[in-house]
């Protein structure tokens, strides 16, 4: 009994082995209390500017197909919370997609959701300030903020390049209307296209029945509404249901000889070509602004009165 007392290996006494009593006397914690619980972000929890409250799947989805995302597009969601609409953006549509989002424990959970749902590769998310970070190159904007900070960024959204589709789910951006609006089990989503600004003096040529005609052209824009005149000779005239959607511009015209003539052109800095048709014929259209494009009507920051009645709707 000595000898195999004397040459027998010792015993170890293992945390995991012990209950939770010999546990509790030996110093160690039972199993469950070292296991690493999840993160899971909680409905209502408290952010930076905001309260999250995740955007249901099938808006999300909505949304998607409201910006008509296509596997070329770069989707950027403003707040991206648990990255639902980055994951869809990817998974469904396709996208390349980044989040950006203030709080550093929901960046790292929506990193481990992205790599559940095998779209690591074709996503990011980065955490920022979205006030303070750079996210000009994206093809489409989604957002779920509140209404004020809709307001705050809409300077920086409208300057964003011409055609850029920004979707927001319930709250709009202010006096800019949207250009659709669905809706998906009661709860809105709003669809704008970034427009060029067309606004300006216009020197324009396009053909007539006697050859080339001359025309001195004026646009007013606030947004993507529009209005203007174009004038020929001793005839001053205005834009007909006058459209901006993106870089591309639309209006009608009756001309000297009394005939409706159609544009359709695509603006480019300072340069606007395209084409016109009607009874006359079709043709080229082209003009060149002359002077400085002006500023986009809207740009400015919004007023402290907007701002406040933004504020309300919260308490509505």
């Amino acid at each position: 009994m000595a000898q195999a007392f004397t040459t027998a290996r010792p015993r170890r006494f293992s945390c995991w082995m012990a209950g939770t009593l010999v546990a509790a006397v030996l110093g160690c914690a039972p199993l469950a209390a070292q296991e690493a619980v999840p993160y899971q972000p909680a409905r209502g929890q408290r952010g930076k500017d905001v309260v999250w409250i995740p955007t249901p799947e099938a808006l999300v989805t909505r949304m998607l197909k409201l910006a008509q995302v296509t596997p070329s597009d770069l989707v950027v969601d403003l707040g991206s919370g648990d990255g639902r609409i980055v994951i869809a953006a990817a998974k469904e549509f396709n996208a390349r997609a980044l989040g950006l989002e203030f709080d550093e424990k929901l960046v790292a959970h929506a990193r481990g959701r992205a790599a559940d749902e095998g779209v690591k590769d074709r996503v990011d998310f980065r955490q920022a300030d979205i006030f303070a970070v750079d996210f000009s190159n994206a093809d489409v904007v989604t957002m779920y903020l509140l209404p004020d900070l809709n307001l705050r960024l809409r300077p920086t959204l409208l300057a964003m390049k011409a055609g850029t589709r920004l979707v927001s789910h319930q709250f709009s951006l202010g006096k800019w209307q949207p250009d659709e609006t669905s809706w998906v089990q009661g709860r809105p989503a709003y669809l704008w296209i970034v427009p060029v600004n067309a606004g300006g003096s216009w020197r324009a040529t396009y053909p007539g029945r006697d050859g080339l005609i001359a025309a001195e052209m004026t646009v007013e824009q606030e947004f993507q509404k529009v209005r203007g005149s174009l004038e020929f000779g001793a005839v001053r005239t205005g834009l007909r249901n006058p459209q901006v959607e993106g870089a591309g511009m639309r209006f009608a015209f009756t001309d000297a000889e009394g005939l409706v003539r159609q544009v359709q052109a695509t603006v480019s800095g300072d340069r606007m070509q395209g084409s016109i048709s009607g009874a006359a014929g079709n043709g080229e259209f082209s003009a060149q602004r002359v002077g400085s494009a002006p500023a986009l009507g809207g740009s400015d920051p919004a007023s402290s009165e907007e701002l406040s009645g933004a504020l309300q709707l919260l308490g509505e």
